[in-house]
């Protein structure tokens, strides 16, 4: 960057400028308190956990290892400065990262400070950054063996540190090579699987569910709306007797 000394031309259009800026109180009085919700190791991963997924108290604390009265706290503070949402459905209340600008960038800037110090190999005292190829190849490996197990739910820091990768680069290759991110790609796969299931087996709604992933049959049955525009039971009924 090209720093000007302030001192040499105080009222010039830059200093004038950055007075204009310092001027703004309120808008760094927004933006320190941000960054004083982010001074807590729990609530970082708390909010990048919702940056990736949805989950409702009990499905974030097993996946946090945090007390359900702990995870609420925090849950609670971070929906008071805009930062998640919530959503109701039935009994449960589920949460997830709020789509703002903010948002996204403190999501992107906690990503990049994990990428600068979580090198995804090291040989000796030399980091090194694996191949493109490498990259390509452990991903498609994780893909294939995802899609053996779709009952399966992993977070992506958990395939980070079983696949030795880093967080974001697996991100990023997963959608250069497939063509959408990865929850996206597992949920279409799991839909496919899910109306497969439906037409040929006779299991239980809950079965289905649970065969792709689904702990709640309300959940898999509105994701399954989402994308065929018919309940389970309905598409069950409709296609079985085209067949």
């Amino acid at each position: 960057m090209d720093f000007d000394r302030i001192n040499e031309n105080p009222e010039g259009t830059r200093g004038n400028t950055l007075r204009q800026q310092l001027s703004l109180g309120g808008d760094f009085a927004a933006v320190a308190e941000l960054f004083r919700l982010l001074d807590d190791s729990s609530r970082v991963r708390i909010f990048w956990l919702l940056c990736h997924c949805e989950g409702c108290v009990i499905e974030l604390a097993e996946m946090t290892g945090m007390s359900s009265p702990a995870l609420s706290h925090h849950l609670k503070l971070l929906r008071e400065a805009g930062m998640i949402t919530a959503r109701r459905e039935g009994k449960e209340v589920y949460y997830r990262a709020s789509e703002t600008p903010a948002c996204r960038l403190l999501h992107n800037v906690i990503e990049k400070v994990m990428e600068i110090s979580c090198p995804e190999t090291e040989t000796g005292n030399e980091k090194q950054v694996r191949a493109s190829s490498e990259q390509i190849e452990t991903v498609r490996r994780m893909h294939d063996e995802l899609l053996q197990h779709p009952e399966r739910r992993i977070t992506i820091d958990e395939l980070a540190r079983q696949y030795l990768i880093n967080p974001t680069t697996l991100k990023e290759v997963f959608k250069e090579v497939y063509g959408d991110s990865l929850a996206a790609h597992m949920k279409e796969h799991r839909m496919e699987k899910a109306a497969e299931l439906l037409l040929r087996s006779d299991e239980s709604i809950s079965a289905v569910a649970g065969a792709v992933g689904y702990d709640s049959s309300s959940r898999f049955s509105a994701a399954f709306r989402e994308r065929y525009h018919l309940l389970p039971k309905e598409y069950r009924r409709l296609y079985r007797k085209i067949m």
